[in-house]
C-alpha cells in the first residue's frame, strides 16, 4: 500500500511538471510549420505579380518558410479575394492586393466578400506611381497636342487597359473624366498584353504603373510618355512633367498596395506576417528593385494593420464616388 502511495504521489508531481511546461497533450507546433501561400489576383509578369515575387523571398527567409506567390486570376481581379476570405484562417493563404480592394465594391454589384469585413489587415506594402503613354506613331508629341486631339476625335481614340478593376481603368476613367471625354476603351486580360499592344501600335493609349512602364520608358523606342500620374515628379523620371502641371490639376493617382488575410486569423500571427513585411521592406534588395520600378516603399508607421484598415476605408468611398458618377460598372 505505502508503495502504492508513494507511486500515486509520484504520478501527481509528474504532471504537475509537464503542466507547468505546457507538455501534457500533443505539442503545438510554432506558425509557421509550412509554407506559405501568397495569392496575387493578376497574371504573372503584371506590376502586382512583380511585388508579391520581389518581397515573397526576404519575407519567407524572416518566416523560415518558403512563400509561395499563386497568381489567381479572373473576374477584374476578385476570384483571389474571394478565394482568401474563404481559406482557413490560420495565416498560410495570405493576398497581396492593390487599391482594387477599395474599388470592387462600386464596381461589383454581386460582389462575393466585403473588403472591409472579411480580412484581417497585414499592413501597406508600396505606392507606384502610374504614367500615360501612347503608341510611338501617335500624332501628338506633347501634352497640350494629346488633350487636343482627344477632345477633337474621341470617338477614334482608343484607351487599351488590363480589364475591368484593374488599375489601367481606373486612371483611364479619371483622365476621361477630368478631360471631358469618351474614348473607345479596349480591356485586356492583363496588363501584360495590353502594354504589347500598345507598343505593336494596335492601341493608342494606356495609362499604367510604373511596375509596368518604366523599362519601356527607359527603353526610349517603342512608346511616347506623356506624364506622370502624381502631384510630384518621379526622381527616377525627373525629365517627365506630371498631368497636373501640364493642366490636369488635382489629377493625382499612386496605386496603393496591401496585404491581407481571412477573417478571424489569430492576432499573434497577423503580428508575426506584418512583422516579416516590414522586414522584407528594409531587405536592401527589395529597395533596390522597387527604386528601379520607380515606385515607392511606405514607411513603418504606414506598413501596420491599422494603417491599411484606414486607407481601405476612405480609398473606398474616394472611388466608391468617382465610379457612381462616372457609371462605370462590371456587370
Amino acid at each position: 500500500m505505502k508503495s502504492s502511495s508513494l507511486n500515486t504521489r509520484r504520478g501527481i508531481a509528474g504532471a504537475c511538471a509537464l503542466l507547468a511546461l505546457g507538455l501534457t497533450g500533443p505539442a503545438q507546433a510554432a506558425w509557421p510549420d509550412k509554407p506559405i501561400t501568397l495569392v496575387v489576383p493578376y497574371s504573372a509578369g503584371g506590376p502586382t505579380d512583380v511585388v508579391a515575387r520581389v518581397l515573397a523571398i526576404p519575407m519567407g527567409q524572416s518566416l523560415g518558410q518558403t512563400v509561395i506567390v499563386d497568381n489567381t486570376v479572373g473576374a477584374g481581379g476578385t476570384i483571389a479575394p474571394a478565394r482568401v476570405a474563404r481559406a482557413k484562417p490560420d495565416g498560410y493563404t495570405i493576398l497581396i492586393h492593390h487599391m482594387g480592394m477599395a474599388t470592387a465594391p462600386a464596381l461589383y454589384k454581386k460582389l462575393p466578400y466585403d473588403p472591409l469585413k472579411d480580412f484581417e489587415y497585414i499592413g501597406q506594402v508600396l505606392d507606384v506611381p502610374m504614367t500615360l503613354l501612347s503608341r510611338k506613331d501617335f500624332s501628338a508629341n506633347t501634352f497640350p497636342e494629346l488633350l487636343d486631339y482627344v477632345k477633337k476625335n474621341q470617338d477614334k481614340v482608343t484607351l487599351a487597359n488590363a480589364g475591368t478593376g484593374a488599375v489601367s481603368q481606373l486612371c483611364g476613367m479619371l483622365f476621361m473624366h477630368q478631360v471631358g471625354v469618351k474614348l473607345t476603351t479596349v480591356p485586356y486580360k492583363g496588363a501584360g498584353p495590353a502594354m504589347n499592344d500598345l507598343m505593336g501600335g494596335q492601341v493608342d493609349l494606356l495609362c499604367d504603373q510604373t511596375t509596368q512602364t518604366a523599362p519601356v520608358i527607359a527603353d526610349g523606342k517603342r512608346v511616347k510618355v506623356f506624364g506622370v500620374t502624381t502631384l510630384q515628379r518621379l526622381s527616377s523620371m525627373p525629365g517627365i512633367p506630371t498631368l497636373d502641371e501640364q493642366g490636369l490639376k488635382g489629377f493625382d493617382l499612386k496605386v496603393w498596395h496591401g496585404m491581407y488575410a481571412p477573417k478571424g486569423t489569430p492576432k499573434e500571427v497577423i503580428d508575426k506576417l506584418n512583422q516579416a513585411l516590414n522586414v522584407a521592406l528594409k531587405d536592401a534588395n527589395v529597395k533596390k528593385r522597387i527604386t528601379e520600378l520607380s515606385s515607392d516603399l511606405v514607411s513603418p508607421d504606414k506598413a501596420t494593420p491599422e494603417s491599411l484598415h484606414t486607407l481601405l476605408q476612405s480609398e473606398t468611398a474616394r472611388w466608391g464616388k468617382l465610379i457612381k458618377a462616372a457609371g462605370v460598372t462590371a456587370d
